[in-house]
């Protein structure tokens, strides 16, 4: 419950780290760094001025608050005069002032649309009174049936002061200035998108040009200023120290080579670059909710699937890196390609990834730790990949005590290596050793078998335990065909001043037999015994006198499911009363002459002597085939087809 919880979390984190306390500071900071870090640079936009009231403004007017209504009254009628496209100003006329007449008349003279400042209470509570609210009201109200509009002039910080996105646009204010502005703005109409903040190409020239308003106080100075003026939308505000300023993301980072960071900006210069954003069209592209959870999903199913995964240092680090690189480098390549990355939690995928990747890690070494120390001391190193998991994952597949069970047995020798390993010393013979029962042991895993024991040069595998599969039959008889074949390889690979190693023997076959965990407090070994396993040594051994390498019985071929075998007929092998039908892969030889042969042998089972001296000839026709010789030997000296005793 405890994992699903820390999962649950870990996603929630990873969905929505803007909302959670002090990793929101956190995200807020990365994005501000992204933010500064892509910020277009843009030469001076000749599409905006700002006319200001700045410091000296007020020390030169002697009135700080509200802001002298008289100069902005001529200001408006010189501006007006030179032709801008549209004016919008951003001061609040929320209480009386001696000029209010002048400039209400100034205002509805503009033959400039002109939008003006407006607020309400419900949306502005810091900064309004219920009597501020009606006197602006009612400035409004005087404004009615002339070029003069209002227009919301609202600008949202997040929880840290900090000036991210464009306002909401709450229901019953005017439009926001910049809508109001330029209403045919696709796409802004609902915008509440990551503001587009622009750095400047030169220092000594700032992104929007800055007037005093002062300078339109006088017609004189005011007509030199023509050119300033003409055609562009001109923004009326404060640029005041301690008025109306907000820090933006730019301006924790002081960067010498950036400039403009480092410092905050007045509400009117956001306003300019709204509307700078609008004018361009630059509605930024949102990361949908969607693809936000999808991300969250998927950082969840990395640590789970990092965690889980058996890997070595190397391989671990480069993952690790890989995905750490991932978390970090998508947001900065987001943000590079003008993608809005407000809200993306770029933080919260790295605290989401590691609450995840503990919790399962911690819940799979709680549920692993018995099962795996089980299996390794039980299954040891004898088990192939896929039955090992199964078994870890489920360790009742692996029975504790000796269960009846059907199964391929098979035994391998190495002919000649004992009389090879008094020849060599015992450095080599350990190292010729090791490296034969290496290759045997991998095509058995490979085949998906189950080594059961090496007893010195010989192996022996099962096919059914622990765990039984429906290929386990074609897997076994193709594992004793390969196995003789990789001993034939590994003879070429001696080297040719040690004696020459001999023929890989297989005999498989197929019967019930104990298996189970045996032994004693000591040691514990999986194994399987009884007669099954004793025919299989049987079986192998015979190669000798059979003229073979591998042969199988006839259980064990027939439960093959494979047409490549040749009978060899019936022997009695030694110790064993009953006979046992001989079979031998034979895939390189044509399925014809394998029927040919079949037909032969079950006749001279039942004592046709034709088919004894028919065989006889078809061993004559192949002088190397010595298994077919081998069998027409014993068939000329059995009676009535009884079977061969070997040895």
């Amino acid at each position: 419950m405890l994992t699903v919880i820390t999962l649950a979390a870990a996603m929630l984190v990873a969905r929505y780290g803007w909302r959670v306390p002090a990793l929101g500071d956190a995200e807020r900071a990365a994005y501000d760094l992204r933010t500064t870090a892509f910020a277009p640079q843009a030469a001076q936009d000749p599409r905006i001025i700002m006319v200001v009231y700045n410091d000296q403004t007020l020390i030169a007017t002697r009135k700080r608050s509200p802001l002298d209504r008289g100069l902005l009254a001529r200001a408006l009628r010189a501006i007006d005069a030179l032709g801008p496209r549209r004016i919008g100003i951003d001061i609040l006329f929320d209480q009386p002032q001696d000029e209010d007449a002048t400039l209400i008349a100034a205002l509805r003279a503009m033959k400039t649309p002109t939008y003006v400042a407006y607020a309400e209470l419900s949306s502005n509570r810091n900064n309004l009174i219920e009597e501020q609210e009606a006197y602006l009201r009612s400035v409004i109200q005087q404004l009615a049936g002339s070029n003069a509009h209002p227009a919301s002039i609202r600008v949202e910080v997040d929880a840290d002061n900090v000036a991210r996105q464009w306002p909401y646009q709450p229901s019953g204010l005017p439009p926001r200035l910049t809508n109001a502005m330029e209403p045919g703005a696709v796409g802004f109409a609902d915008y509440h998108g990551a503001i587009r903040y622009r750095l400047p190409k030169d220092a000594d020239r700032p992104v929007f040009a800055t007037l005093p308003i002062d300078l339109f106080a006088d017609p004189a100075l005011a007509g030199a200023l023509a050119d300033q003026i003409r055609g562009r939308d001109v923004l009326i505000g404060g640029d005041i120290i301690d008025i109306d300023r907000f820090e933006v993301p730019m301006t924790g980072f002081s960067v010498t080579s950036l400039p403009g960071t480092g410092r905050d900006m007045p509400g009117l210069e956001v306003h300019a670059t709204m509307l700078a954003q609008a004018l361009d069209g630059a509605r930024l592209t949102t990361v949908p909710g969607w693809m936000l959870w999808a991300a969250a999903i998927l950082v969840v199913l990395a640590a789970a699937g990092t965690s889980l995964a058996e890997l070595g240092l190397w391989r671990m680090s480069l993952v690790l890196a890989t995905q750490a690189s991932l978390f970090v480098g998508i947001p900065l390549l987001l943000q590079s390609k003008g993608v809005d990355t407000l809200m993306l939690p770029a933080l919260g995928w790295l605290i989401g990834w590691a609450l995840a990747f503990a919790a399962v890690s911690a819940a799979a070494r709680a549920v692993g730790t018995l099962q795996r120390r089980f299996a390794q001391s039980a299954l040891g190193k004898y088990l192939p990949r896929d039955i090992a998991r199964s078994i870890l994952d489920d360790p009742s597949k692996l029975a504790l005590h000796g269960e009846r069970r059907e199964i391929f047995v098979l035994f391998s020798d190495l002919e000649g290596f004992t009389e090879l390993s008094h020849q060599l010393a015992p450095e080599q013979v350990a190292s010729l050793l090791n490296r034969y029962l290496d290759t045997l042991s991998q095509v058995v895993l490979d085949h998906g078998g189950t080594i059961d024991k090496f007893v010195g040069d010989a192996v022996v595998a099962i096919w059914g335990a622990p765990i039984a599969r429906p290929e386990d039959g074609a897997n076994a008889a193709r594992a004793a065909l390969a196995m003789w074949q990789a001993g034939e390889d590994f003879r070429k690979t001696v080297p040719s001043d040690l004696p020459k190693v001999g023929r890989t023997r297989v005999g498989l076959h197929f019967g019930t037999a104990i298996v189970g965990n045996f032994g004693g407090e000591g040691r514990i070994q999986y194994t399987a015994l009884g007669d099954t396993m004793n025919t299989a040594a049987r079986l192998e051994s015979a190669n000798k006198q059979l003229g073979t390498s591998v042969v199988a019985s006839r259980e064990a071929a027939e439960r093959s499911g494979l047409d490549w075998w040749r009978p060899l007929g019936a022997v009695r092998l030694r110790g064993r009363p009953t006979p046992v039908d001989l079979f031998e892969p034979a895939p390189t030889i044509a399925a014809d002459e394998r029927a040919q042969l079949a037909v032969l042998v079950a006749a001279a089972a039942v004592g046709e002597p034709d088919a004894v001296s028919a065989i006889t000839a078809l061993a004559l026709s192949r002088p190397d085939d010595r298994a077919l010789a081998k069998l027409s030997e014993r068939l000329s000296l059995c009676q009535h087809g009884e079977a061969y005793d070997l040895l």
